[in-house]
């Protein structure tokens, strides 16, 4: 597909600690990556993307930036990129980056303006960091960029944003009666993975 832009990787991946290792149904090629949850005020997203790119092109990686308040959690995020790695390999695509593959398999959507929703906007943001494939070094140089955090209130879902997750993705309140548990992570991993089957 002209105009496609590599994935980077294509020399061996490094390994760092924090490493996760996702072994997902969703998961064609078994890669690796490393999320973490982050925050950082922005006052211009698209010179704020511009150095997040200059850091991943000078590493040979790309770097996702997810707005966590879109998401069902970590799990959403980690699917959303490999779905998008899956595309790639498939020569399916249907952007021009990986990056913005990976918010429009999280949206669910094939439309640019609201894959964009998924990713950083003006303001104070609540953020997942994925970086694939994983490089030695490169969260030291984004350290400077952002406020790292832990991952628990990331990945909490409260009754509210339950409730927005379920507009969103229409997800109905019999789909979500029917199991336990993450019931609404699994239907909303389950709406983004309809987006490769049909496209």
């Amino acid at each position: 597909m002209a105009g496609k832009k590599k994935p980077a990787g294509s020399r061996e991946s490094y390994n760092t600690q924090r490493t996760i290792n996702v072994h997902d149904p969703v998961t064609a090629q078994n890669p690796s990556c490393d999320i973490r949850a982050a925050t950082c005020c922005i006052d211009d997203p698209a010179a704020f993307l511009r150095k997040i790119r200059t850091i991943a092109e000078s590493f040979d990686t790309h770097i996702v930036c997810f707005n966590t308040s879109m998401l069902a959690g970590q799990r959403h995020a980690r699917a959303a990129l490999h779905h998008a790695v899956r595309s790639y390999h498939n020569g399916s695509m249907v952007s021009n980056t990986l990056e913005m593959e990976a918010l429009l398999n999280a949206a669910g959507s094939r439309q640019c303006t609201i894959a964009a929703r998924f990713g950083v906007h003006s303001g104070e943001n609540q953020m997942y960091i994925c970086c694939y494939p994983v490089r030695d070094g490169i969260w030291d140089n984004l350290f400077p960029l952002l406020n790292f955090n832990g991952e628990e209130d990331a990945d909490l879902i409260d009754p509210q944003k339950q409730a927005y997750l379920m507009e969103l993705f229409g997800i109905t309140p019999e789909e979500l009666a029917t199991t336990h548990g993450d019931r609404i992570v699994d239907l909303v991993l389950e709406r983004i993975a309809l987006l490769e089957v049909y496209r």
